[in-house]
Order: structure tokens, then C-alpha cells, then sequence
């Protein structure tokens, strides 16, 4: 099946005892046992909840994986990814990664054992250098947040076979609909389903996707043991959700598109970085490894005051922290969600007061340019 079929379909079963078209909201913490020790596939809903089950076959499907793994949030994904590890092991990680995911392995992990090498992953020597014995995960946000800097998953994934390296793609940004990194040689994709998978900025969600059936197992228990899931609402959002992806995505990028030609004509920008502008420096690689562009970007003022007056007077365009809604949000980046990296740290990778994050929804196109163009008035 394709794409849009199977975000339809997949895990989604009529419902036998009333044929109900969508997937039951199975509300219920325990279950009735046939005998001692004799389940009819659940006991507890922390183990196992028919409306998860679902929900983590559709999300398996979207990135042609066999298995899926829903957990209570991106980071808390990220967490039980962490489980893999043990102390001692060591992992690479893209430089310019999301605040909330720098926080978590150097502010959480580090004090526990695991040490982390941030280097540009764009940069292929760059990553063989950080490598060593102990590495055991690549950690790769491409397009990163929010500099949308892009890496290479094929020649990336090509470097961590020959070192036995498990390579996890974050597809946070661009969703199964434009990039698939499994199909490219990722062990594991990770998702924040907050973001473009929920897509109406009601629930928060994350996933790990794979086809490994030894990863399958552990992953398993880590959510029952340490029992960061979802409540079977938030599952019935995100499989009612995950229906619309591939409409959704076309009209994000469309209109990102659009937003990002109009930026990089106005004279009050200084830079624009978007995969989809034949500017951008890896716009090849973006061809090559993705089959759209996105509903994401980021531009450059000439100064944070320019910065923060354009946020201050958009009007369509709601301040806010994530991203991926069918509204457009505008982030101050440095202030907001990547507040907690330090300023050598952000500047280092590009990451200044004058920048500011886009995430373009899906309203009329040119009601989100006059937006823009009335605010950046202010700034000319």
C-alpha cells in the first residue's frame, strides 16, 4: 500500500462487536483474566492497551517498520532509547540538536555515566573522528533545529555498520511523508508526535520505529518497566491524526515554500535557511534524500530588537514554543526553546539573537506572506 492508504488503514480495524470505523478508546487501567496467569492478550494497560496496539502499528507502517514504540513524550522516547545503553558507553549526537534533547543527555545523562560528543554530522570526518571504541548510538536530528543544517543518512549509516554503531534518526521535522531514514540505513527513528504526527498542537507523543525484532523486545520492556506511555486518549488523537499526514504535509510545504521565497526577496532579511531554496548549501542532498521540503524554516534578522519587534507584531503567526500544528508559530529560538544551551554553544553552530524559527501551518499562503510582510515592515 501506499503512503496515504496505509496512514489510513494500517492498525486500524473495524471494530467486531459494533463495526465502528475508528479504533475503539479502550479507557481502561486492568483487565479481566480468563484464569490465573490466562489474559486475552492484556493485563494492564501500562503493558499493553488495544488502542496502543493500534496506534503503534500504524506508526510502525508510516516509516515501513515492523515494530513501533509509543511513549509519553519525544523526550521521554528519547529516554527509553537511553535504556539501550549502559554506563560507561559514550554517544555521538548532532551539534545544533533541540535544546530539550541537549538538556536530557548532558544535564541527565551525563551525571549518570553516559557521555555525549555533539559534532557537526553534516561533516562526515567530523563524525568518524568522534567515533571510538566505546560509542555505541549516532544521534542525528537532519534537518537540525533550527538551522535545518541537513546530514547525510546513507553515508552515515554506511560509516556505523562498519563500526557497529546503531544509528537513530530523529524524522521530528520532516515526518514519514518526506524523508524515510529506515529506508536509508537507520536502525531506529525516533519521533516527537507532538509536532507534524498529532498535528493539531492537542497531545503530546513520541515513538521509536525499527525492524529489529531483538530491539523489539527490549524496547517492550522498557515500556512496562519503566512506564513512560501514553493514555489510550492521546493514542486515539494521534491514529485519528496520522490520517490526514500526507494531506497535511503537502500544504505545509507548499506554503513554506512560498513564505521562504518571500523572505529571501525582502530586503529586511539576512538569511534564510530552508532545504527547499536552491540557496541553501546542501539543497543537492536535500534532493536526493527527501521527497519534499517541509513546513519548517528559519530567517535572519539584522539584530535581536528586529528580531523580537517581528515577533511581537505578527498576527497570524502565534509566539509560542513547538512546532508542526496546523496553525503557524513563530519561535525565538535563543529565548525559547533552545534557552538552556549555552550562548558559546549556539553560537558556534550559527544560532544567534537575530534568528527565529518558523513552523508553517497550513492557512492561505498569502495571509501568512502579508502577515510576514506587515510585521517585517517594522524592521526595514
Amino acid at each position: 500500500m501506499r503512503f496515504n492508504t496505509r496512514a489510513i488503514h494500517a492498525g486500524n480495524q473495524v471494530d467486531p462487536l459494533t463495526g465502528a470505523i475508528c479504533q475503539p478508546i479502550f479507557q481502561s487501567s486492568t483487565f479481566v483474566q480468563e484464569d490465573i496467569g490466562v489474559t486475552r492478550g492484556y493485563d494492564y494497560s501500562r503493558a499493553g492497551n488495544p488502542t496502543r496496539t493500534s496506534l503503534e502499528a500504524n506508526l510502525a507502517a508510516l516509516e515501513n517498520a515492523r515494530h513501533g514504540h509509543a511513549f509519553s513524550s519525544g523526550l521521554a522516547a528519547l529516554q527509553g532509547l537511553m535504556h539501550l545503553l549502559r554506563q560507561g558507553d559514550e554517544l555521538v549526537c548532532s551539534a545544533g540538536v533541540y535544546g530539550g534533547t541537549w538538556r536530557f543527555l548532558t544535564q541527565v545523562m551525563e551525571p549518570w555515566g553516559l557521555r555525549s560528543r555533539f559534532v557537526d554530522t553534516a561533516e562526515l570526518d567530523q563524525v568518524r573522528a568522534a567515533l571510538t571504541p566505546a560509542t555505541r548510538l549516532l544521534y542525528v536530528e537532519t534537518p537540525t533545529n533550527p538551522m535545518m543544517r541537513l546530514s547525510d543518512i546513507r553515508a552515515l549509516a554506511t560509516l556505523c555498520k562498519e563500526r557497529g554503531v546503531l544509528l537513530v534518526v530523529d524524522n521530528t521535522f520532516l515526518s514519514p511523508y518526506f524523508q524515510s531514514p529506515l529506508a536509508l540505513g537507520a536502525d531506529i527513528v525516533l519521533h516527537s508526535c507532538t509536532k507534524y504526527l498529532g498535528g493539531h498542537s492537542d497531545m503530546i507523543m513520541g515513538a521509536l520505529m525499527h525492524n529489529s525484532d531483538e530491539l523489539q523486545t527490549k524496547l517492550a520492556f522498557v515500556q512496562k518497566s519503566a512506564g513512560a506511555v501514553p493514555g489510550p486518549f492521546e493514542c486515539f488523537l494521534l491514529l485519528r491524526s496520522t490520517k490526514t499526514l500526507g494531506v497535511r504535509m503537502e500544504r505545509h510545504f507548499e506554503n513554506a515554500l512560498r513564505v521562504a521565497h518571500f523572505l529571501e526577496e525582502h530586503p529586511a532579511v539576512t538569511a534564510v535557511h530552508y532545504p527547499g531554496l536552491p540557496t541553501h548549501p546542501q539543497h543537492d542532498l536535500a534532493q536526493r534524500q527527501m521527497q519534499g521540503y517541509g513546513g519548517m524554516l528559519s530567517f535572519e534578522l539584522k539584530d535581536y530588537e528586529a528580531a523580537r519587534s517581528v515577533a511581537r507584531a505578527l498576527k497570524i503567526f502565534s509566539l509560542a514554543e513547538s512546532l508542526g500544528g496546523v496553525e503557524s508559530l513563530v519561535n525565538h529560538p535563543v529565548g525559547m526553546t533552545h534557552a538552556s544551551v549555552p550562548r558559546a554553544q549556539r553560537e558556534s553552530y550559527g544560532l544567534t539573537d537575530a534568528l527565529l524559527r518558523l513552523s508553517v501551518g497550513i492557512e492561505d499562503a498569502q495571509d501568512l506572506v502579508d502577515d510576514l510582510a506587515q510585521a517585517l515592515a517594522l524592521a526595514t
